[in-house]
C-alpha cells in the first residue's frame, strides 16, 4: 500500500511538461532562417562561381583556382534545398541530430514527470545553497573541461534544462542556466586544448605534430574560463538582487514556480523518485564512458593514421547518447513505477514537445547544402587569399579572425571547416610571418565563439528554444560577454604574434 502511495505522489506531485518550447521563438527564428536561405540563394545567382581542386586528403590545392562560367546553381534546387538537403553526405549528421532530439524530448518528459530532475537539481542545490557562485564556477568548469578535451557538444543539450531547473531554483533565471550549460561547452572549443575535432584535425592539416603547442592552449583555456565564470556571476548577483531586470523575467515565470525550493526539496524523501534517479545516474554515466571510449579512439586514430578508428570515434559519443539516454529515462520511470503502455505514452508525449524546432535544424540544413551546390564558397576563399597578401602579422591574424568567423555563418561544422580552409590559410601563414601553431589557435576562438551567435547555429537555436527565449533576446542578453571574449581573442592572438608562438 505503501509503495502504491508512494507512486501516485510522484506522479500526482511532479507531472509537468517536459520540454517546453515556445511556438513564438521558434517562428521567430525560423522567419530569420528563411532570410538567410533566400540570401544564400541569391548570392548563388551573384557571385562567380569556381573551384579549386580537392586533393585525396580531401584538402584545397592552393593555385588551382578556376571560375564556371557556365554554371548557375537551378532556382528550382534553391527552392527544395529542404528536401534535397537530405540526398548529400551532409544528410547524416542532420539526421542524427534530429534523431537525438526527438529522444531527448521523450527521455526528458518521462524524466520531469516521475521527478529525477527535481531530485537531481535539488540535490546539487542542497550542496551548494551555502557555496551558491561556486556552483556557477564548478559547472562552467566541467562544461569546458569535456569540450576543450573530448569535444563533446550536441551532447550538451541534454544539460539545459538541468541547468535552467538549478538556476531558477537558486533565485537566478533560464539566462543564467544556458551560460553555465551550453555556452561553457561552447567556450570549451573556444579554449580547445586537445579537442579532437578542430586542434586535432586542424595541426594535421597543417602539418603541425599532434598535440604540439599546448603550453598556450592552457593559458587561453584559463582566460576563457575566468572570463566567463566572472561574467555569469556577476550577471547572476544582479539577478538576484533585480529579478525584474532580467530579459527572461517574463517567459521564465512559466517555469520558475515549478522548480522552486519548497516544491523540489520534498523529492529529496521520495523513495520511488531516488531509486529512479540512481538509474538514470547510472545511464548517464555510461555516457560519459562513451564519450571517453570515442576521444581515445580518434586520438590513436589519428596519431596512427587509422581512418575507421578515427571515424568510429568521432560518432562514438553520439552512438552512446542516443542509446544510453533515453534507456536510463525508460528505466527510471519503469522503477518509478510507471510502466508498460503508460511509460511509452509519456515519452510520445515528449516527443511531440520536441517536433516544432525540427523545421529550424531542416533549414539549416538546406542553406549548407544551397552554399555547397552554388559553387561559390571557393570563390571567396580566393578572394580572401587574394586580399590578405602584403599586409603586416598582427593585420593578418586579425583579418584571419574575423573571416573564420563569417565563415562559421555559412559552415557550422569545425571539421568541415578545417578541410576547406585550413591547407590554404597554412601556405598563407606563411607568407604573412605568421605561425601555423597561431592558425590553430585563431581558428578554434574564431569557431568556438559564433556558435554562439548566429541564427545558423541548430544547437544554439535549440537550447533558447528550450527555454523560451527569443533570438533578439538572446543576442541582447550575450553581446557583452562577446564582446569580453573578443577582447580575450585580440589579447591572444597579438601575443601568438608578438611571441611567435610555436
Amino acid at each position: 500500500m505503501k509503495n502504491k502511495e508512494n507512486i501516485k505522489a510522484t506522479q500526482q506531485t511532479t507531472a509537468s511538461e517536459g520540454l517546453t518550447i515556445n511556438k513564438k521563438t521558434v517562428a521567430s527564428i525560423l522567419l530569420v532562417l528563411t532570410a538567410v536561405l533566400i540570401f544564400v540563394g541569391i548570392l548563388t545567382q551573384v557571385v562567380p562561381r569556381g573551384e579549386y581542386t580537392i586533393d585525396a586528403d580531401g584538402a584545397i590545392v592552393d593555385g588551382t583556382y578556376e571560375e564556371i562560367p557556365d554554371y548557375k546553381m537551378p532556382l528550382w534546387k534553391i527552392a527544395a534545398s529542404p528536401v534535397l538537403a537530405f540526398t548529400t553526405d551532409n544528410a547524416s549528421t542532420g539526421i542524427a541530430i534530429l534523431a537525438i532530439l526527438i529522444l531527448v524530448g521523450g527521455t526528458f518528459l518521462i524524466l520531469d514527470r516521475i521527478g529525477v530532475l527535481k531530485y537531481i537539481m535539488a540535490t546539487i542545490v542542497k550542496k551548494f545553497r551555502d557555496k551558491r557562485f561556486m556552483l556557477i564556477a564548478v559547472m562552467v568548469f566541467a562544461g569546458m573541461f569535456l569540450s576543450s578535451t573530448a569535444g563533446i557538444l550536441e551532447e550538451s543539450l541534454t544539460l539545459v534544462p538541468i541547468a535552467v531547473a538549478i538556476s531558477l531554483a537558486m533565485g537566478w533565471d533560464s539566462l543564467t542556466g544556458i551560460g553555465m550549460s551550453f555556452v561553457a561547452v561552447a567556450f570549451g572549443f573556444t579554449a580547445a586544448t586537445f579537442n579532437p575535432f578542430n586542434v586535432i584535425t586542424v595541426q594535421k592539416l597543417a602539418g603541425l605534430e599532434v598535440f604540439s603547442g599546448l603550453w598556450f592552449r592552457i593559458v587561453l583555456f584559463a582566460a576563457v574560463y575566468l572570463s566567463l565564470t566572472g561574467f555569469l556571476i556577476l550577471y547572476a548577483k544582479r539577478i538576484e538582487k533585480h529579478p525584474e531586470k532580467s530579459i527572461a523575467y517574463v517567459t521564465d515565470k512559466t517555469i520558475k514556480d515549478k522548480y522552486s525550493m519548497d516544491k523540489c526539496m520534498p523529492v529529496l524523501e521520495n523513495p520511488l523518485v531516488k531509486k529512479a534517479s540512481h538509474v538514470f545516474i547510472g545511464s548517464l554515466g555510461m555516457v560519459l564512458l562513451g564519450i571517453a571510449a570515442s576521444f581515445i579512439l580518434t586520438v590513436v586514430g589519428n596519431k596512427i593514421g587509422n581512418e575507421t578508428m578515427t571515424s568510429v570515434g568521432g560518432v562514438a559519443s553520439l552512438g552512446c547518447m542516443a542509446v544510453f539516454f533515453p534507456a536510463g529515462g525508460l528505466l527510471a520511470g519503469a522503477a518509478s513505477g510507471l510502466k508498460g503502455k503508460k511509460l511509452f505514452a509519456t515519452f510520445g508525449e515528449g516527443v511531440k514537445t520536441i517536433l516544432p524546432v525540427l523545421p529550424l535544424i531542416i533549414f539549416i540544413l538546406a542553406i549548407s547544402y544551397i552554399l555547397d551546390t552554388g559553387k561559390i564558397m571557393h570563390t571567396l576563399l580566393f578572394y580572401i587569399n587574394n586580399m590578405m597578401h602584403g599586409i603586416s602579422p598582427y593585420s593578418a591574424i586579425m583579418l584571419m579572425f574575423l573571416f573564420i568567423a563569417i565563415l562559421e555563418f555559412f559552415v557550422g561544422s569545425g571539421t568541415a571547416k578545417a578541410f576547406l580552409i585550413v591547407p590554404l590559410m597554412s601556405m598563407l601563414c606563411d607568407l604573412l610571418g605568421i605561425t601555423r601553431q597561431s592558425m590553430v589557435v585563431v581558428f578554434c576562438m574564431a569557431d568556438g565563439f559564433t556558435n554562439l551567435l548566429y541564427p545558423t547555429s541548430g544547437l544554439m537555436i535549440l537550447a533558447i528554444g528550450m527555454v523560451g527565449v527569443s533570438y533578439k533576446n538572446w543576442l541582447k542578453w550575450s553581446w557583452k560577454l562577446f564582446l569580453t571574449e573578443g577582447v580575450v581573442a585580440v589579447v591572444f592572438m597579438v601575443l601568438a604574434v608578438a611571441l611567435n608562438y610555436n
